[in-house]
């Protein structure tokens, strides 16, 4: 969405939250929450991929009726998904992954962001990695306090 200035006919970008930064026993406060939407926003995934699919597929036995009817409903499955993706936004973490159902906490650790990461599944925050490393990048907790002498898990 664009913002405009009254004063110049430029756009200028909306402003942007500022990014809520978690520690892990904050993000793991939030799990109860989380769990539930995350696993609801890995049905809906599934359900918008099977419909996507439907609609690209143009089958001569479908007529047009149908075509136009499994568009509609893709697009309101779509939106569903996209208010689960904002649920969690508004907690302050983001989904990564929605196939696997994969969520990064910002959390800030000797003044540096990282990232918190929980999977579906997983009971509590176990693993961390570097801002854009991703899943591949991914180290359990201890190693970052092991590897720095802290005592504490990333803190804001």
């Amino acid at each position: 969405m664009e913002v405009y200035d009254t004063t110049s006919s430029q756009p200028r970008p909306a402003a942007r939250p500022k990014r809520r930064l978690f520690t892990v026993e904050q993000a793991n406060g939030t799990l109860p929450l989380v769990k539930r939407i995350v696993a609801d926003l890995v049905k809906q995934y599934k359900k918008v991929g099977i419909l996507e699919e439907r609609c690209h597929i143009r089958r001569p036995s479908v007529s047009n009726e149908e075509q136009t009817r499994l568009r509609r409903q893709y697009g309101i499955e779509l939106d569903r998904l996209r208010g689960l993706a904002d649920e969690l936004a508004a907690v302050g973490c983001e989904p990564k992954d929605m196939r696997r159902g994969l969520v990064d906490f910002p959390a800030n650790f000797q003044g540096r962001d990282v990232e918190l990461c929980w999977r579906l599944g997983e009971e509590s925050i176990g693993h961390w990695h570097e801002v854009g490393a991703g899943f591949s990048g991914r180290q359990p907790l201890t190693e970052i306090l092991t590897n720095s002498g802290e005592r504490e898990a990333p803190a804001v």
